[in-house]
């Protein structure tokens, strides 16, 4: 049986389509890749990345701060909008001084860092003082008339900006483990001492958290890293067994249900919240674990309300803004030629990442539960001050990479004689 030329050029034609449609597809891809690659090589990448993010996270945590506390507010004190206006009032407070933290000139910044440290260190002893109070067991926090503060989350900036002025001063020495160590590590361990004595097992973590990150940027020799990292879980697992309340939650945590009444409480309500959200969620204020079952609905376990609400979309999108933040803060340490500003970046990057890590793996019932806030969602005016400083400061960062502050400088002269071509026009027609 013969073919005619026709039939053959469309048995060609068909075998060659699949292979001109996949060609069609992998130039697409490589296009698109092309495309996210310029924009992520664009000097202002890491300045927009944080602002947006940023942004978005204190917006999600304000209206999850006014549904989740907002039968809490009422109960307590005839006002579903009581916490939810706290907390408004604090970022009011928090953003100028944000602001001023992004034009801060970077050794004027090193000023603070010994002041910083001292301030902090002394706040931390005024905790066990007549002026300390004890909430929820815990002697962490300070009454300072009608002001309420938790010097812990201030220790946490204090310790990173410490840390980094003393890095970049000894930047040519840090090839010698003992510079690496002295004086950073015997500070740091009294200040994690002095946080431990008050009962804040969670900060304590952070901290120890953010110095082991610091120590692995500056190059530490592997088997110190190790030792610390070693030396720092030992640690841990000892002082989470002198608390009887602690011992029972670490116990308990991988199953909530085995203490139903008593230590898994908390966390198996978190689950309850987190799985009846489903996909895209009950809608927001539709919750029904904050009408007393969850305790903290507000604070630690917001993320449990946000779940129950906005469902998997909605916790898979806050995460994202949490690595996105994380990447350009790793972005600015890597690009920077200044010590100073790599280490205070990859400082507050770990802060804020080994925070959120930590608050969300106790809600998902993967870490015992230690009481700590999420960053920039929770409610709590101590922890949403520093925690904006610190992001101010890494929009400060940003901008001093290489060539962001000339672009910058370039899209507020377009802006400019935009609006004076503007204004020239109108004046013409007139």
């Amino acid at each position: 049986m013969t073919t005619t030329a026709g039939e053959r050029r469309e048995a060609r034609d068909a075998r060659e389509a699949p292979e001109g449609l996949l060609g069609s597809l992998r130039q697409t891809a490589g296009q698109a890749g092309q495309s996210v690659s310029a924009l992520l090589d664009r000097p202002l990448t890491s300045y927009y990345l944080l602002l947006g993010a940023s942004t978005l996270l204190l917006t999600i945590g304000l209206m999850e701060v006014l549904s989740a506390s907002s039968v809490d507010g009422f109960e307590n004190h005839g006002s579903s909008y009581y916490w939810f206006l706290r907390q408004l009032t604090w970022v009011v407070l928090a953003l100028p001084i944000a602001f001023t933290a992004t034009r801060l000139p970077h050794r004027v910044l090193r000023w603070f860092a010994w002041p910083g440290l001292l301030v902090a260190v002394a706040l931390l002893a005024l905790t066990q003082t007549s002026l300390g109070v004890s909430v929820n067991g815990n002697q962490n926090w300070l009454q300072l008339g009608p002001l309420r503060i938790q010097p812990s989350e201030v220790a946490k900036l204090a310790i990173i900006l410490w840390c980094s002025h003393v890095y970049a001063h000894k930047e040519r020495l840090l090839g010698d483990w003992r510079h690496t160590l002295v004086p950073v590590l015997p500070v740091s361990v009294l200040v994690v001492g002095m946080v431990v004595l008050g009962g804040d097992l969670g900060t304590a973590l952070v901290l120890m958290a953010i110095v082991l990150g610091l120590l692995w940027v500056v190059g530490a020799p592997a088997r110190l890293f190790v030792g610390s990292l070693v030396t720092v879980a030992v640690a841990a697992l000892y002082l989470a067994t002198t608390s009887a309340e602690r011992l029972q939650r670490l116990t308990n945590f991988a199953d909530p249900f085995k203490d139903y009444q008593g230590a898994g409480w908390q966390p198996a309500h978190g689950l309850f919240a987190m799985s009846s959200g489903g996909i895209f969620g009950k809608g927001i204020s539709a919750s029904q674990q904050k009408w007393g079952a969850l305790p903290e609905a507000h604070t630690d376990f917001i993320f449990a309300v946000l779940g129950e609400e906005l469902g998997l979309v909605g916790t898979l999108l806050v995460l994202a803004l949490f690595l996105t933040i994380a990447y350009a803060g790793i972005r600015v340490a890597v690009r920077t030629r200044d010590p100073f500003v790599r280490y205070m970046s990859a400082g507050i990057t770990v802060w804020l990442t080994a925070q959120m890590i930590i608050n969300i793996g106790m809600v998902l019932a993967l870490l015992p539960v230690i009481g700590l806030p999420l960053p920039l969602v929770s409610y709590g005016g101590s922890a949403l001050l520093p925690s904006l400083v610190a992001l101010g400061l890494l929009l400060s960062f940003a901008r001093s990479e290489p060539g962001a502050q000339a672009a910058l400088d370039a899209k507020r002269r377009r802006r400019t004689a935009g609006v004076t071509a503007g204004g020239g026009l109108a004046r013409r027609r007139r």
